[in-house]
């Protein structure tokens, strides 16, 4: 690299490499697995980084405060370790890897310049990782989502929407209070998006009645209606507790669902039971002595026209087809 560290590109080789403290442009090396504790720390003039796949750690404060990073592709990322992005001023879009788990505290705090985040295969969001991001409008999550802690996304005033999966516990109370605060001063925080909504609906459409659909249908909707006037401090809490309410709700009427499932279930099965038995009785009317026709009355032969009528089956074929997911 030229002395004024202006214009060419550094490679990094990772290890106890000394990064210049002027470098504007780095390559990652391939060799490099792992982006270790601190390595590009204050960087200022650091503008652009080209990663491969082949990483899969960022360790804490690895581009701390390096304040005109503009772009960076985690492609292969599994974890973001605590202020590995702290106060990236100029970084307004981060590619997020599919195999990507966790990000860890202050990730990502102060990057006041990141716009959208989309994370399909996260599982765990930190306290504070995404706090104070002033241009933050939309958060994005998949499936694997399993907790996002407190103070994730707190003071992100122009959060418009997020998308989260229908999952108990996802938003844990803060141990010292009986609130949430994961959305803490999000004063424009009205959208709140389902995703997997398609095995929801498919569940709600299966329900037994359709008082029952209807209602479920109106709840999922509700939370939408009702952010756009909760105050900042008590959306994170609203949004908690419209889940669990989802979340029970939908557990309770699936049990009935099963309980009236089985109980229709079971007169199909001796109605076809009994409509068999007639059947036979009124054959053996007209073919045997009536000492004969008693035996219709023994064990053996009920055990025989119940299999025979095709009821010891109805359960079996048709529960599966009337199954909740």
């Amino acid at each position: 690299m030229a002395d004024d560290g202006v214009d060419d590109v550094f490679v990094y080789l990772g290890g106890e490499q000394e990064v210049p403290r002027n470098v504007r442009h780095v390559v990652i090396d391939r060799s490099v697995k792992i982006i270790p504790e601190s390595a590009f720390f204050e960087r200022m003039k650091l503008v652009s980084v080209e990663t491969h796949e082949g990483i899969e750690l960022i360790e804490a404060g690895a581009f701390f405060e390096c304040s005109s990073l503009r772009k960076i592709k985690l492609i292969g990322v599994r974890e973001v370790e605590y202020e590995a992005f702290y106060s990236c001023d100029a970084l307004t879009e981060v590619e997020f890897s599919d195999k990507l788990e966790r990000i860890g505290k202050n990730a990502f705090d102060y990057c006041n310049s990141l716009q959208k985040i989309k994370m399909p295969s996260v599982r765990f969001i930190e306290s504070g990782a995404f706090s104070d991001c002033e241009q933050l409008t939309e958060a994005e999550f998949g499936g694997n989502l399993e907790r996002i802690d407190t103070y994730a996304f707190d003071t992100c005033p122009l959060l418009r929407r997020i998308a989260i999966p229908l999952k108990d516990d996802i938003l844990p109370l803060a141990s010292y209070s009986s609130l949430c605060n994961q959305f803490g001063f999000c004063p424009n925080l009205t959208i709140v998006d389902l995703v997997g909504v398609e095995g929801i609906n498919k569940t709600i459409s299966s329900l037994f009645l359709q008082s029952w659909k209807d209602e479920m249908n109106h709840d999922m909707n509700c939370i939408n209606q009702v952010l756009p006037h909760t105050t900042e401090s008590a959306k994170t809490d609203t949004i908690r507790l419209w889940i669990g309410s989802l979340l029970g709700k939908m557990e309770r009427y699936k049990a009935e669902h099963y309980r009236l499932l089985k109980q229709a279930t079971t007169l199909l099965e001796l109605a076809i039971w009994k409509a068999k038995i007639d059947e036979e009785v009124m054959a053996h009317s007209l073919e045997t002595k009536p000492a004969k026709r008693a035996k219709l009355n023994d064990d053996s032969i009920r055990k025989e026209q119940r299999v025979t009528s095709g009821a010891s089956i109805v359960i079996k074929n048709v529960l599966p087809f009337l199954k909740l997911e």
